[in-house]
């Protein structure tokens, strides 16, 4: 809980602090990353490019804030805190590290706002910081504890045992153990990190989701080619069978329960259909009398992944309907025809357009936000995003 006086100070400067939050956040990460280079094989090169990690931060700062002061935010900060607390642990983020992002960030905001930073200001701010890390902290010991790793050694080799097209632009990678040990068990839904070693002695790091059910002792991630995508192109041209990758441990808070008998819909669009089909692979295996509806919007059939995995899932079903959109053909989704049954229970990914737009079609339809769950690929803009408050 944030001191008396410290909430004061915050929901006095917290207009100020919101209007230069882009400043902040953008000297925050110029700072840091240019006195610690290493760094820059820790964060997304291309989302620093774009803004995206920027914009995240700043969703994050703001939200943690306004719920410590008692301000409107855009979502439950306990969802805030857990999807942070699992992308970091994909990243193998460890406490240590929390001092040096507090140093920085803290000394972005007195660069930004100069003499308005007085020393209680700097000690509120120093407080909200604080309160923050110390709660993803604790969230994150026990993820990693959870997930038997140590936040130090993060990653496990994994062998390349198949590689598949799937789509004009898609490959799937079939990952085993090196050690020879089993597979790390998951929930549908989750993602792991590949950390990739890309020519000129550069690490990078990216979350892909997991694309089948947790069986068969082995890991599958499908990947889209992205424009000018350092690390999908790495994986789509460099990449062959036999070669060995660098795999965190499953994490992910998209994961489907145990248990559970509302009527699924599962709606994604592009290559937001990999935690689908692991959620689909995994309901037909375990629970076939579940009634699930799969929805999925792309550009074109030719674009379509892993449409044959979600037919065969399907049809291991008693109760199954699918209905795709392709651009090219039909135009944009329009969530008004989706077929709904009013007690589902919905999982979302796709970019934040489509999801924004998909969401807001199910609440006119009457679906309650408790029950529509949805995992954003690349940064975590929706902390930030009007079009998913």
């Amino acid at each position: 809980m944030l001191s008396a006086s410290s909430k004061a100070v915050v929901e006095a400067t917290l207009p100020v602090v919101g209007a230069n939050l882009a400043a902040i956040t953008g000297t925050f990460y110029d700072t840091m990353l240019g006195e610690n280079p290493e760094l820059l094989n820790l964060f997304s090169r291309s989302a620093q490019a774009t803004g995206q990690q920027r914009q995240a931060l700043a969703g994050a700062v703001a939200a943690f804030a306004g719920h410590l002061v008692g301000a409107p935010v855009p979502f439950p900060i306990e969802q805030v805190v857990e999807r942070i607390a699992q992308r970091h642990c994909a990243l193998g983020i460890t406490p240590e590290q929390y001092t040096m992002v507090g140093r920085y960030l803290l000394g972005a905001v007195g660069t930004v706002l100069g003499d308005a930073v007085t020393p209680a200001v700097a000690a509120a701010w120093d407080e909200v910081y604080w309160l923050f890390a110390v709660r993803l902290i604790g969230r994150e010991a026990r993820l990693y504890a959870a997930a038997g790793v140590d936040a130090d050694r993060p990653w496990r080799s994994h062998v390349v045992a198949s590689k598949v097209a799937e789509a004009d632009d898609t490959v799937s990678l079939l990952l085993t153990p090196a050690d020879g040990g089993a597979a790390a068990p998951f929930h549908p839904g989750q993602y792991v990190t590949v950390a990739a070693d890309l020519p000129g002695g550069i690490r990078q790091l990216r979350q892909y989701s997991l694309s089948q059910a947790p069986a068969g002792g082995a890991l599958r991630i499908t990947v889209r080619r992205l424009p000018g995508g350092a690390v999908s192109g790495f994986l789509h041209d460099v990449v062959r069978e036999g070669d060995e990758l660098q795999l965190s441990q499953p994490y992910g808070d998209l994961a489907l329960p145990a248990g559970g008998d509302r009527p699924l819909l599962l709606v994604s669009a592009g290559v937001g259909i990999t935690p689908m089909a692991s959620i689909l692979d995994h309901v037909a295996r375990t629970r076939p009398g579940r009634e699930v509806t799969v929805v999925h919007a792309d550009r074109s059939a030719a674009r379509h992944p892993l449409r044959a995995d979600i037919t065969a899932a399907g049809a291991r079903l008693r109760t199954f309907t699918q209905q795709v959109w392709y651009e090219e053909e039909v135009g944009l989704i329009d969530p008004a025809v989706i077929p709904l049954h009013p007690d589902a229970e919905v999982y979302l990914c796709g970019p934040i357009p489509f999801m924004g737009a998909v969401r807001a079609g199910l609440h006119r339809r009457g679906i309650p936000e408790e029950r529509i769950r949805y995992e954003v690929f690349g940064s975590e803009q929706w902390i930030a995003t009007p079009a998913m408050a």
